[in-house]
């Protein structure tokens, strides 16, 4: 391996560094070690030495693997070709160290060995194998259990937070619901058909762990629509321990809808006005809890900036009940892609489409009324225009 002082520099500081990690890694695979060379000359050229794309893939899929090769083959021929594979994550990340050890014997088999646990979609990342190496990798990874994940414009593997399993703020079971939908759909997430990518997180509860709302073009957040459920007597504990109730909890809710009672040390919440923020609930979680009718509020629209600016999922569905078989909300997804598919523009998400053609017609095309908790920007256009339809 060549010097590579300017990637020693990764390795400086109180943190661990990914330069570390792919230096145990040239020690056994060339493949590694090529990489390594092939970064620091990036950052002397600060060019960055990939040709991206190309049809690479397995038998039967049209997604999963992203191709990718070197600029420089010649100078890095371990490098040459270094696709990288998207495996389908189990529901919230949830491991045995068993399973783990065999999905790595299967990439230091087959790959470079080097992972990503887990990329922005959530998917494993297996980085970097050659052509020849994709068919075998994917049979062995299928003979333990995994499946490949979703790239190009089709659906994108589903993710969800760990829910029930670990977090008591859950309102559904988002294991469950993220295992239905990624068996259900597995057409539309192997088999590009879609006019561009299509992404869709789940969250248990409005603390959006996953962040769905931002990175994801059709959210599910678990919410309540009964009143938050209070302990009196551990709302007394907190003020007794020295917890500021007034100034760290009551003066920084957004919608202004609590009082407490500092003489009585009692809190009171005008549920209607409540906007599931959640900042009480993670404040004092011995005092206040989720309310007991639970279920998801549905979101459409959000993304990362690439074509347009980045966009903000924004409320289309306020509350739905959330369970098995999740019929209510398939019918639905499936309305926004069919709708989604016929008007969108190539590489044209869903939020860009809606911002297009407009809300009303988005809504009329999948069957929602439209409703108070929809306006994305509150007071922005003091106007609305009814259809002649629509006026009795």
């Amino acid at each position: 391996m060549s010097e590579t002082p300017q990637l020693d520099e990764l390795e400086k500081g109180p943190w661990p560094s990914f330069v570390t990690e792919m230096k145990r890694a040239a020690e056994k695979k060339d493949s590694a070690k090529d990489l390594i060379n092939q970064l620091e000359r990036s950052y002397e050229d600060r060019v960055g030495h990939w040709k991206h794309g190309g049809i690479v893939g397995v038998k039967g899929y049209g997604g999963g693997v992203i191709g990718r090769y070197s600029d420089l083959p010649a100078e890095f021929p371990a490098v040459s070709e270094f696709h990288t594979l998207r495996v389908n994550q189990p529901s919230g990340w949830f491991y045995t160290t068993d399973i783990l050890r065999q999905l790595c014997e299967v990439w230091d088999k087959h790959g470079s060995g080097l992972t990503n646990m887990h990329g922005a979609t959530g998917d494993i990342i297996l980085l970097g194998a050659p052509t020849s190496a994709l068919q075998p990798a994917f049979d062995d990874l299928a003979e333990i259990g995994f499946d490949l994940g979703g790239s190009g414009s089709d659906m994108r593997t589903p993710s969800c937070c760990v829910g029930p399993g670990r977090c008591e703020y859950a309102c559904i079971d988002t294991l469950d619901f993220l295992y239905d939908i990624t068996m259900q759909y597995q057409n539309e997430l192997h088999r590009p058909m879609f006019p561009y990518k299509s992404k869709i997180k789940v969250s248990g509860c409005p603390n959006d762990c996953v962040a769905a709302v931002p990175r994801s073009d059709i959210a599910i957040l678990g919410t309540w629509r009964d009143n938050i459920q209070v302990d009196q007597a551990a709302v007394a504990q907190y003020a007794a321990e020295g917890m500021d109730i007034s100034g760290e909890v009551v003066a920084l809710c957004p919608t202004k809808c609590m009082v407490y009672d500092a003489a009585a040390r009692t809190l009171t919440i005008d549920d209607k006005e409540c906007n599931r923020c959640m900042h009480c609930l993670n404040l004092m979680s011995k005092a206040l809890r989720i309310g007991k009718e639970r279920g998801a509020t549905i979101l459409v629209g959000g993304k990362a900036p690439i074509v347009h600016g980045a966009m903000l999922s924004h409320v289309i569905v306020p509350f739905m009940k959330l369970e098995p078989p999740y019929t209510e909300f398939k019918e639905l997804l499936e309305k926004i892609w069919d709708w989604w598919d016929e008007n969108g523009k190539m590489r044209e998400r869903l939020g860009e489409l809606i911002n297009r053609l407009g809300m009303r017609n988005f809504l009329k095309a999948v069957d929602l009324e439209p409703l108070p908790q929809m306006i994305k920007v509150p007071r922005a256009n003091p106007y609305y225009f009814w259809d002649q339809e629509e006026v009795k």
